[in-house]
């Protein structure tokens, strides 16, 4: 099954890890089979929020919402279960000063019941 674990943290909290810390481990999760695909963002501060009502589109400098912590990146990954992602999350560098949410992936129906296509 798949799992999205999203990495959020204070900006500045994140500053404490290097890049080499979360390049070491990005390398061990792809060698283990788990890792489907991982990403750092850029700081919040470049973020662009874009939403449409009623058919316009507005543009908002920065994120969504203002919250403490902050999205950071995500992993995309491979586990048996929820006990095995947790695992793997767990053991993200981030998790130390962060949080790591964790969604199993819901695959897309149509409404004729056809699956969407794995690429």
């Amino acid at each position: 099954m798949k799992y999205l674990c999203l990495v959020y943290s204070e900006e500045t909290a994140l500053q404490t890890m290097t890049d080499d810390e979360c390049m070491e481990y990005d390398a061990a999760i792809r060698k283990s089979g788990h890792c489907l695909a991982s990403e750092a963002l850029q700081s919040v501060h470049t973020a662009t929020s874009v939403r449409v009502r009623t058919g316009k589109v507005t543009i908002t400098d920065g994120p969504f919402a203002e919250t403490k912590e902050q999205l950071a990146g995500f992993y995309l990954i491979e586990a048996r279960n929820l006990d095995k992602a947790i695992e793997i999350a767990s053991k993200i560098p981030p998790a130390r000063v962060g949080t790591i949410e964790v969604r199993p992936i819901r695959e897309l129906m149509s409404t004729r019941g056809e699956q969407r296509k794995q690429g």
